[in-house]
């Protein structure tokens, strides 16, 4: 295998908003920075098809009082799209930039406005303050890698990074391979930023037709995450399991985009909170309990529609525009070579799979406790305003760090990357063995089976014993035919050291909240109020703890 090394200053690993944010923000800083995508840049992450809601503080609309604001923000469902366990200084550092970014994107050619303004919809009850802004993200990551590239930032497409590369207790670099080449990827650099993205692929999906639980998201499957953790980051909270809802079998969400009510077959609102469709405020019903459509479908009460009959031309027109804005033109063409109609035929939505929450911990400068190492996007605060936000204050500090840095680190790392290239060609080597899928289709099971949407004691103890029983095997005899099946090998290797922190938080964690649910403790504990389940690699086994974040 060859071995190619590149130098930087600041290593950006993932290429979708935040990783675009933080090279911009780096670069503009005077560092040189190298943006690595394991895909294309142009079609890589949650936000490659656009987005048409961005959560920020605007004084002029929302008032002078950032304190009341957060206050707004910490009800209910709304800190769902946030970090778990995030601090209320993290929380408050994202929202004070939150406009600054705004602004940013609409400098560039982003429309941050709807018709001259700035309109807020969606993500609200009715009645609250409204917290997230309207605009126009189709083109937003084309517009962004034109911008990286003009600032003099490099993007290294199709090379998954794998791992990060340490002296001491610092990182100093990371390696990867060429998913069409047979070559190792060495890069040296001062700071890494992690944005690789959200967590799929570790339950199983609505289709069993289909790897991803979610249809897309093949390649995003917590890579960041798991090298955190192997490099000796805090992990939060990878025992909460997070729910959404869309239409059924489709690959995009959107709830929020569609002005309309959550109905049953009898055409009665299942929940309390709208009766007729609003394009303010929408149907807030499974922001409230992401498992109540799925609890209606097996109590045999579903199915549950969306139901938009009735809106005005003016508000279809409206929601057409989101939705293309959005990501969900798939849906879009799908409903017209149909002959379906959202003002005359109700579309069945769903709950979809677990979604596990556990983050990167960091801390409100983007850092994470591991020196040298940076992080934002899903895998620390969710959603795509807390990816840019946090994405641009990570590579803001990640240039001033690596500017105090001297060259050369890597060179330490010698016993580091001899050991994970005669790993990879252990897994090219062979030629029996299971593959990707075998192995991912096992992990899935196992995880659905022993830490789904029930647990207990027992339950999570066998679990964790079958994991590592499967774990042993799989390092031993998975076989990749090609590169493309060797960067499956990579991410499902990933997911199971994923797995193995959801089977550790959740016994850790002896009570009922949220969806988290333990038959053997089906109590909410006051104690736990505010903390939050901290997973750590000590002794080459995951370590937890219970604080406050």
């Amino acid at each position: 295998m060859k071995e190619k090394r590149i130098q930087t200053d600041v290593l950006c690993v993932g290429a979708g908003i935040a990783g675009l944010m933080a090279g911009i923000r780096a670069a503009e800083k005077g560092a040189r920075v190298i943006l690595a995508e394991k895909g294309h840049a142009l079609h890589s992450g949650r936000g490659r098809g656009g987005n048409d809601h961005f959560w920020c503080y605007i004084p002029e609309i929302h008032g002078p009082d950032l304190d009341l604001f957060m206050r707004e923000c910490l009800k209910g469902p709304k800190l769902k799209t946030m970090q778990s366990g995030t601090a209320s200084r993290v929380l408050r550092a994202f929202l004070e930039k939150s406009f600054d970014i705004v602004k940013l994107w609409d400098d560039w050619g982003i429309p941050m406005k709807y018709q001259g303004r700035w309109e807020f919809a969606g993500h609200s009850f009715p009645g609250d303050v409204l917290t997230h802004l309207k605009y126009a993200g189709r083109d937003q990551k084309k517009i962004m890698i034109q911008k990286a590239l003009d600032l003099g930032a490099e993007i290294v497409n199709r090379v998954m990074i794998f791992d990060l590369l340490k002296a001491g207790d610092s990182v100093i670099g990371a390696i990867g391979i060429d998913t069409r080449e047979d070559s190792l990827v060495v890069f040296e650099a001062k700071a890494v930023v992690l944005g690789t993205g959200c967590l799929d692929r570790l339950y199983p999906p609505p289709t069993p037709a289909w790897m991803p639980s979610i249809p897309g998201n093949l390649t995003l499957t917590g890579d960041g995450r798991a090298m955190a953790y192997r490099a000796g980051a805090d992990i939060v909270g990878p025992e909460m399991p997070k729910r959404h809802v869309g239409p059924r079998y489709f690959s995009r969400f959107g709830q929020a985009t569609w002005i309309g009510v959550l109905r049953d077959p009898q055409d009665k609102p299942i929940g309390p909170y709208v009766t007729r469709p609003h394009r303010v405020y929408g149907d807030m019903t499974p922001e409230v309990k992401g498992v109540y459509l799925e609890e209606f479908l097996k109590t045999g009460k579903g199915p549950v529609y969306m139901d938009c009959r009735g809106i005005s031309e003016e508000d279809y027109a409206y929601m057409m525009h989101w939705m293309w804005h959005e990501g969900n033109a798939p849906i879009l063409d799908h409903m017209k070579e149909e002959g379906i109609d959202f003002r005359k035929h109700p579309i069945e939505f769903q709950t979809y799979h677990i979604i596990p929450e556990g983050k990167i911990w960091i801390n409100e400068k983007g850092e994470t406790s591991v020196q040298g190492l940076y992080s934002a996007g899903d895998e620390s605060m969710g959603g795509i305003s807390c990816a840019a936000t946090f994405g641009w204050i990570a590579g803001d500090n990640a240039a001033g760090y690596a500017r105090n840095i001297p060259s050369g680190g890597v060179d330490a790392a010698g016993l580091q990357i001899s050991e994970k290239r005669n790993r990879l060609e252990a897994i090219e080597s062979r030629k029996e063995g299971p593959d990707w899928r075998e192995v991912n289709i096992a992990l899935q099971q196992l995880m659905q089976d022993y830490a789904g949407v029930v647990r207990s004691e027992t339950l999570l103890t066998a679990g964790l014993e079958y994991l590592q029983r499967m774990r042993k095997k799989v390092d031993q005899s998975m076989v990749a035919r090609n590169r493309w099946e060797l960067t499956r090998c990579l991410e499902t290797l990933n997911l199971l050291d994923l797995g193995e922190l959801v089977f550790s938080g959740a016994s850790a964690r002896k009570e009922t909240r949220g969806l988290h649910i333990r038959s053997d403790y089906p109590l909410t504990d006051p104690v736990m109020d505010g903390k939050e389940i901290f997973v750590k690699k000590a002794n080459g086994k995951p370590l937890t703890e219970a604080k406050k974040a």
